[in-house]
């Protein structure tokens, strides 16, 4: 139970530090360390495979994405624009209704008892991987088909016609 405290917190922390750091490309990075800490919180509720989609899709290859979009960008403090007065006001009275969400919810964290799996391995790859090739075979199936059939489109139309040339 402590490990899910240390992680909360620094899941927290390195949000906050997404959110509060002037540099775009830092806050790429602290995002990628909270896709972390969330992946540590998926293996702790034994969801095993949520974590590796978590680990591979957003910190593989979302976050670098955006990250070489940042780079790519090239932002400077010349072209940022400055914020109105207005602005500001708005963000402070959403970052107030943030703290009154979370005090509510801290409120009831205290009266909430705790939750116990009926199936401890309801979470592990090979159970689903169980369900998906024997209940849901079918669909999977198809939709492989449907992917490998917009693959063969956009390859067909990012080609060039030879005849245009």
């Amino acid at each position: 139970m402590n490990l899910f405290y240390l992680i909360a917190f620094l899941s927290i922390c390195f949000s906050l530090l997404v959110v509060f750091s002037r540099n775009p490309v830092y806050s790429v990075l602290y995002l990628i360390i909270t896709f972390f800490t969330f992946s540590v919180h998926y293996i702790l509720l034994n969801a095993q495979f949520l974590a590796l989609v978590n680990f591979i899709v957003y910190m593989g290859a979302i976050m670098v994405l955006f990250l070489f979009v940042l780079m790519l960008l090239n932002l400077n403090k010349e072209a940022e624009p400055t914020s109105s007065n207005l602005l500001k006001a708005i963000g402070v009275v959403v970052g107030m209704c943030f703290f009154v969400t979370i005090a509510g919810s801290l409120r009831l964290l205290e009266s909430s008892v705790p939750l116990t799996l009926k199936d401890p391995g309801i979470g592990l790859v090979h159970n689903l991987g169980k369900v998906l090739l024997k209940e849901f075979l079918l669909p999977f199936e198809m939709s492989s088909i449907l992917l490998l059939t917009a693959m063969v489109g956009a390859v067909l139309l990012a080609k060039k016609d030879p005849s245009k040339v």
